[in-house]
C-alpha cells in the first residue's frame, strides 16, 4: 500500500509541474497587474455605461475566441482570466445589468446589494486577496467588518441569548470559551477538526483537473481518503460531528450557525463543506467599498481591453452545435428574432440545470453522459430576500458593520424542517431563521453617497412551490394574492428585526420590498429560485461527484464555470472560474495565483522595509 501511495504522489507532483511550467503566455497570473488606485466613480449613470451595455448584433466583436453565458462572478471572472492572455471574449447576460448576484439596484434613492453580504479570507496578502487584486487590476477595495462580524441570536425575546463570533483564531477560541465555561475541550477540538479538514481541500481541485482515469484510480483504491482528510470527513454530517463534541445545545448551534451561507441544514450538510466556510471567515470578514457593483465595474474593462464585450439584455435561448455535435456558438433572442453568434468555444455560467435542460437540443439532452450528470444533482432550496430603506444614519438606528443570524430555537434541523414542511400561510406567519445585515453600515462611502439614509438586507429560505402558481405572471404584476403572501412574510420578518433592533421602527421605513424564489428565477435565472445553485448536500462532496462534475462537458467545446462546477458563493464561483480556466488554458491557475501571491507578498514586504 505504501508503494502505491508513493507512486501516486509522484504522479501527482509530475502532473502539477506540467501545469506550472507551461507557456507563460497562457498564464493570466504571470505578472503583477495592479495599477495605482483611480478616483472612485459614484455617479450611477457613469457606472451604467459599463454595467448596462445593451445587446445589439453590431456590438458583437469579430473573430471571438469564446462566448460566456452569464455574467455572474463565475462568468465574468473567467472572462477576465481569458482576456489577460489575449483572448477575445463575449459575455452575454439575460438581465438588464451585468454582475449576476454581484449586481445592485436602486429604488427611492436607496442602493441595494442583492448577493454580496460579506467576504472572508482577505487579510493582508492572502492568495485570495491577491487573486481579486489581479482580476480587477488592483481597483477593488475592501472594508473590514467589526471584529465581532457575526452575532448568533437564539431563542424568543423572553429567553434570548446572543453570541458574538470574533475574527482571528485566538480571539475566536477565547470568546467562545468565555461564553461556554467547561466546554474548552470541545471548542479546541472543533477548530482543530475544521482546520485539518479544510487543509485537505486541495484534492478537490486535483480531482477536477487531473485526467479522469487517474481520478477514478484515486477513488476506487480508496487513496483519496488517505491523501486528504477533507474527503475522509466529507461523508460525515455536520450535526453528527458537532453532537459528538458537546451536549450543550447552544454551543452546537454556535458551531453550526453559518449553514445558511451554503443552504443545507446541519443533519444533511457535509462537515467538509462547513469547514471551508469557518476557515474562510476565521481571519475576519470584508465588504466591497462603494458596494458590490464595483466588482463587475472593474472587471468589464479588462475584458473590453482585449477586444471582448459584456452585453446585457441578451437572453441565450440555445447553444449551437455543428454536425459533429461540437459547440460552435449561441442563439440570442432579440425580440422575436434569433441572432446567431459563432465562436470556437462556449462556456456556461448559467448553471448545470439551465445549461443541460434548457440550452441543449433534445437529442443532446438525452445523451447518457448528460443524463448521468443530471442524476447526480438536485436543486438547492429557494431563497427569500427582503430589502428595507430606512430614514436615519447608522448611529441613529443602532446599525454596525456586522451581521445577525437570528434563530427562534437552537435546534436548527427541527426549526428548518418544520418551517419548510408547513403550508405557505403558516410559514409566512413566523419566520424562524433570518439573516440580517446593513450594507450601508458596512460601506464607508455610503454617507457621502446617501446622507441620512440606511439600508437593511434580510435573507431566509422559502420554497419555490409556495409561489409557483404565479411564476408565469409578469414580474411587476403578479396579482393581489401574491402581494398579500409576500406582505405576510415581510411583516413576520419585520417583527423579528424590530425585536432585535429596538431603534428600528415602522415609521422609519421609507422603502420595503421582497424577492421570492420566482423573483430569483426572473432576475438571476435560478430555475427553482435557489441562490446557491446545485444542492450542497453530503452527496455533493463525494469524490465521485467531484471527479464527474468538472468544467469539461460530454460535448466538445462546451464548458461549465461558476458555483455548480466548484462550490457556492462568491469564492466558490470564482474557484469554478479558475478551475474552468485551468482546463481551457491547460495549466493550474489555482497554483499560478498562489505563486503570484507569494511573489507579491515578498516584494510588497521588501518595498515596505525599504
Amino acid at each position: 500500500m505504501l508503494t502505491i501511495f508513493l507512486i501516486v504522489l509522484v504522479i501527482l507532483v509530475i502532473f502539477t509541474l506540467k501545469y506550472v511550467f507551461g507557456s507563460p503566455e497562457s498564464n493570466p497570473f504571470a505578472k503583477d497587474c495592479r495599477e495605482p488606485l483611480k478616483k472612485k466613480v459614484y455617479d450611477e449613470k457613469t457606472k451604467n455605461k459599463v454595467l448596462k451595455q445593451g445587446f445589439v448584433a453590431s456590438k458583437v466583436p469579430d473573430n471571438l475566441d469564446a462566448i460566456i453565458i452569464g455574467s455572474g462572478i463565475g462568468g465574468l471572472g473567467l472572462g477576465v482570466l481569458l482576456a489577460k492572455v489575449g483572448k477575445k471574449v463575449l459575455v452575454l447576460e439575460q438581465h438588464d445589468r451585468a454582475g449576476g448576484c454581484c449586481h445592485t439596484f436602486t429604488e427611492k434613492g436607496f442602493e441595494f446589494d442583492v448577493g454580496i453580504h460579506y467576504i472572508g479570507d482577505l487579510l493582508g496578502n492572502s492568495p485570495f486577496c491577491c487573486m481579486l487584486d489581479q482580476m480587477t487590476n488592483g481597483q477593488l477595495q475592501w472594508e473590514p467588518l467589526e471584529k465581532a462580524f457575526d452575532h448568533v441570536v437564539l431563542g424568543s425575546l423572553e429567553n434570548r441569548r446572543s453570541y458574538p463570533i470574533f475574527s482571528g483564531s485566538a480571539r475566536y477560541l477565547e470568546e467562545l470559551k468565555k461564553r461556554f465555561p467547561g466546554e474548552e475541550k470541545a471548542i479546541d477540538e472543533y477548530l482543530r477538526l475544521v482546520k485539518k479538514t479544510e487543509f485537505g481541500a486541495w484534492l478537490l481541485i486535483v480531482l477536477k483537473l487531473c485526467p479522469l482515469p487517474l481520478a477514478k484510480f484515486l477513488i476506487h483504491t480508496g487513496l483519496v481518503k488517505h491523501l486528504s482528510f477533507f474527503f475522509k470527513m466529507a461523508p460525515r454530517s455536520l450535526r453528527d460531528v458537532v453532537n459528538e463534541l458537546t451536549e450543550n445545545k447552544d454551543l452546537r448551534a454556535v458551531f453550526t450557525y453559518i449553514f445558511g451561507t451554503y443552504g443545507q441544514k446541519p443533519k444533511d450538510a457535509s462537515f467538509a463543506m462547513h469547514s471551508l466556510l469557518i476557515t474562510h471567515y476565521l481571519n475576519g470578514a470584508w465588504y466591497p467599498k462603494a458596494g458590490s457593483s464595483e466588482i463587475a465595474y472593474h472587471m468589464i474593462p479588462i475584458i473590453e481591453k482585449a477586444g471582448g464585450a459584456v452585453l446585457v439584455r441578451a437572453p441565450v435561448n440555445r447553444i449551437l452545435f455543428n454536425d459533429a455535435k461540437e459547440a460552435c456558438g449561441v442563439s440570442v433572442l432579440k425580440g422575436q428574432e434569433e441572432v446567431h453568434i459563432k465562436a470556437p468555444m462556449v462556456i456556461s455560467d448559467a448553471g448545470i440545470f439551465n445549461t443541460y435542460e434548457k440550452l441543449l437540443p433534445k437529442e443532446l439532452q438525452d445523451m447518457p453522459e448528460i443524463q448521468k450528470q443530471l442524476s447526480l444533482v438536485k436543486h438547492g432550496e429557494g431563497g427569500l430576500s427582503i430589502f428595507i430603506g430606512l430614514n436615519g444614519t447608522k448611529e441613529e438606528l443602532g446599525l454596525k458593520a456586522n451581521n445577525y443570524w437570528i434563530f427562534a430555537d437552537n435546534n436548527f434541523d427541527e426549526l428548518l424542517e418544520r418551517y419548510l414542511n408547513d403550508g405557505r400561510e403558516q410559514a409566512s406567519k413566523k419566520i424562524p431563521l433570518l439573516f440580517v445585515a446593513s450594507p450601508s453600515a458596512k460601506d464607508p462611502s455610503w454617507e457621502e453617497r446617501s446622507p441620512g439614509k440606511s439600508t437593511l438586507s434580510l435573507v431566509s429560505f422559502a420554497k419555490h412551490s409556495w409561489f409557483e402558481e404565479w411564476k408565469d405572471d409578469k414580474v411587476t404584476n403578479r396579482g393581489p394574492d401574491y402581494k398579500e403572501l409576500k406582505q405576510a412574510f415581510i411583516d413576520s420578518a419585520l417583527d423579528v428585526v424590530m425585536d432585535v433592533f429596538p431603534k428600528i421602527t415602522r415609521d422609519k421605513i421609507e422603502y420595503i420590498e421582497a424577492g421570492t424564489p420566482i423573483t430569483n428565477t426572473h432576475y438571476i435565472g435560478a430555475p427553482k429560485g435557489e441562490i446557491y445553485g446545485v444542492d450542497h448536500d453530503i452527496a455533493r462532496f463525494s469524490p465521485e461527484f467531484n471527479a464527474t462534475i468538472r468544467p469539461q462537458t460530454p460535448l466538445k467545446n462546451l464548458y461549465l464555470t461558476g458555483q455548480d462546477v466548484f462550490l457556492c458563493g462568491f469564492a466558490g464561483a470564482l474557484a469554478g472560474a479558475l478551475t474552468c480556466g485551468s482546463v481551457i488554458l491547460n495549466r493550474n491557475l489555482h497554483l499560478d495565483s498562489f505563486l503570484l501571491a507569494m511573489k507579491t507578498k515578498y516584494f510588497d514586504k521588501k518595498s515596505k522595509d525599504e
